[in-house]
């Protein structure tokens, strides 16, 4: 009995392990619908919504996010993020089939007609373009309980590795601000942040090499975390810190708000 014991404990912390150990993979689709159709695209997320639940449901995804931009490119190139995670980088390329979108959507509309269901999912195309899409993968993340639900707001920060610097940068992520990140956690300064790398292979004219994702419960924590300065810093950490920011380039932060999601 007690090698039973033993075993089942032992397998129970080798599966909480390999959960812990498991890389994510997320796929950013930033979304540009023109203005005369965006009244028709506010309806159509909630039928994308139940669709990806649907996906969740069958374990072909992670999870799904859709983020309503607060500010972005110049121009207003979009208007929306959308976020799809994945637990295999073969899944996360190979993506949701049109055929798979379709079967899905008849199981979230069962009084829709086969005809009507096509129509709807050739509709969606139409009122949308995606002129950016990113494959990454998560290298670090914060510990903390955050909750997704609607309302709560996302700073995504695309980052540009200083050429000759990419192992430089990479380190200061993980060991200089991921500490910093989780200190404004722990003092209910912020949600949750993750350090993300493309998972494509990139050349030296790519626009970006690397993302963070900055969470935020609403605008008050935001702005009190915007204005926290850390007074206790040593000089060796702000040195630490200059010489991290000075490993890459930030190109661009997106605001976000999140209007759906599944988990």
């Amino acid at each position: 009995m007690k090698k039973i014991l033993m075993l089942l404990v032992v397998g129970l912390l080798w599966a909480g392990v390999t959960r812990a150990q498991q890389t994510q993979y997320m796929v950013f689709d930033f979304i540009k619908v023109e203005k005369d159709q965006l009244f028709d695209y506010i309806e159509f997320k909630d039928l994308l919504e139940k669709v990806y639940r649907q996906a969740f449901n069958d374990k072909v995804i992670n999870g799904w996010d859709f983020w309503s931009l607060q500010n972005g490119a110049d121009g207003g190139d979009f208007q929306y993020i959308m976020v799809t995670y994945y637990n295999d980088p073969v899944k996360m390329m190979n993506g949701i089939a049109d055929e798979e979108m379709i079967q899905y959507t008849k199981i979230a509309y069962p009084h829709l007609s086969d005809t009507q269901v096509r129509q709807l999912f050739q509709q969606s195309l139409t009122m949308r373009e995606l002129p950016m899409r990113l494959y990454m993968k998560v290298l670090a993340a914060t510990e903390d309980q955050f909750q997704f639900k609607q309302g709560v707001l996302a700073s995504f920060d695309l980052m540009k590795a200083v050429e000759g610097r990419y192992g430089d940068y990479e380190k200061a992520e993980i060991e200089v601000f991921k500490p910093i990140h989780q200190n404004r956690i722990d003092r209910g300064l912020m949600g949750h942040w993750s350090f993300l790398r493309s998972a494509l292979p990139l050349g030296s004219e790519a626009s970006s090499t690397h993302l963070t994702v900055n969470l935020y419960k609403d605008y008050m924590q935001f702005f009190n975390a915007q204005a926290y300065e850390d007074m206790n810093q040593t000089d060796e950490q702000r040195k630490a810190v200059n010489e991290g920011l000075s490993s890459r380039d930030q190109k661009w932060i997106y605001l976000a708000t999140l209007e759906n999601v599944v988990r």
